[in-house]
């Protein structure tokens, strides 16, 4: 079908507006979001809803749209952005721009993140329009670019430069969570309310170099080698945050019997370490939500093959908890890697350390009302999301883009990968869900 030719019923339609969204190439970099943005403006418009395009340069744009309530309630954020990660050197079984259904499925990069979540925000912003209905509050939805390249020209410019746009708002919604996840034989799904913070940085190691037909024992790629292995080896200390025991403590108790015995030790952070390792694999979404955590990511050495580089170093993508800072990483990494090694930080973004839980009971509500066999819980996410610029305004971000996802689909494995997809359900699941929260929400 021709969305633009349905202006009233489009957002019947979320899978079809999904299709649409992932046919446009907002791969960052570039992003080239403006054909994107272009079009979901055009929507909104034929709807019959005032926008605004503001960004930094003219191929990067953002959107912003209000919707007017009756002034019960403070306004509320929808936010989510159009650009998407790369595809280059995967293989895909379905073009990953095409937009494809098949086997009950919409294939395409952002499917998960997030056009996907985009289309669901969007077809609940436009039902609300069609069907006149009595918002307490203001509802204003924000589209954005280069979320995934560290929002400089989406988000983060946005607040920097429009706050005024984004006053009396206390609350938003926004990535990720709402998603279904298994542990034994139990659903849940996840609320995001926090999520960790980026603290990256760079390890320098030094030794003797030369010439590469001469070769030197212990030099600088020799250190590098033992620093890496250390890290592949050891995990930095435990850490229960609040946020982590809500979420442990409510899935033991769901589980309940000797398994959810068990799984509480998750929380007790003698016993946690252990119960990841027995875990394996199962426990690896826990993992980094009870550590600090360090990943290698980009080595330099020498600039010529023959050259045995002198000095050698690798970039380190750190992630913090929230409420720690990036003291706290050098000195838990100082403990691991040894005192000698020369590690600076590149750059740390820091986020609030306490969530505001306001509006969780009633996303809650909604998600058992939606599945009441699933139950709700509150997410810390290992990842970074745009949240983090809207908090210096006070606005507390609720990852809540609900899907109804399969037991065998493996979300996490699925975003940035090969093959990304979503079931049609899901999307018109999501699209319901945050409907419902919009007439609702009470400020």
């Amino acid at each position: 079908m021709e969305l633009r030719n349905n202006p009233s019923s489009v957002y019947q339609h979320p899978e079809e507006l999904l299709r649409r969204l992932i046919q446009f190439d907002t791969t960052n970099p570039p992003g080239n979001e403006a054909e994107c943005i272009s079009f979901i403006n055009g929507l909104l418009i034929d709807a019959g809803i005032e926008t605004s395009i503001l960004g930094k340069i003219p191929e990067r744009p953002n959107l912003i749209a209000r919707l007017p309530g009756q002034g019960s309630a403070s306004p509320l954020l929808l936010y989510g952005h159009v650009d998407v990660v790369t595809t280059e050197k995967q293989q895909w079984q379905h073009p990953p721009f095409e937009g494809k259904v098949k086997d009950g499925f919409v294939w395409g990069r952002g499917a998960l993140d997030m056009k996907g979540g985009v289309a669901m925000l969007l077809a609940a912003f436009l039902r609300a329009k069609s069907e006149h209905l009595k918002l307490p509050g203001d509802v204003v939805l924000a589209v954005v670019s280069d979320e995934e390249a560290g929002g400089g020209y989406g988000s983060k410019y946005l607040v920097e430069n429009h706050a005024d746009l984004f006053d009396g708002i206390r609350y938003a919604i926004g990535e990720f969570g709402g998603f279904t996840f298994y542990v034994g034989k139990r659903r849940f799904y996840p609320i995001m309310i926090a999520e960790k913070q980026i603290c990256w940085m760079k390890a320098t190691l030094r030794g003797r170099g030369g010439h590469g037909s001469l070769p030197v024992r212990g030099g600088a790629m020799a250190k590098l080698s033992r620093l890496l292995q250390r890290l592949d080896r050891r995990r930095l200390p435990v850490h229960v945050t609040p946020v982590a025991r809500l979420m442990l403590k409510s899935i033991a108790s769901a589980m309940g019997g000797l398994k959810g015995l068990i799984f509480a030790q998750l929380a007790n952070p003698r016993l946690a370490d252990l119960v990841l390792t027995i875990l394996g694999e199962r426990g690896r979404i826990f993992d980094p939500l009870l550590h600090n955590t360090v990943s290698p990511t980009i080595l330099h050495g020498s600039s010529k093959l023959n050259v045995i580089p002198s000095e050698v170093s690798v970039e380190l993508d750190g992630r913090l908890l929230p409420g720690y800072h990036p003291d706290d990483m050098m000195a838990e990494l100082k403990q691991i890697v040894g005192a000698d090694i020369d590690i600076e930080v590149l750059g740390h973004e820091p986020g609030p350390a306490e969530p505001d839980m306001g509006l969780y009971e009633l996303l809650a509500g909604i998600l058992h009302q939606a599945d009441p066999q699933g139950i709700a819980v509150p997410f810390l996410l290992s990842g970074v999301t745009d949240a983090r610029f809207y908090s210096r305004l006070g606005i507390q971000t609720y990852g809540f883009l609900p899907m109804a996802l399969p037991e065998d689909f493996n979300f996490t494995q699925t975003i940035h990968a090969a093959d990304e997809r979503i079931p049609v359900e899901a999307i018109g699941f999501g699209a319901d869900a945050i409907y419902a929260l919009l007439g609702r929400f009470e400020g």
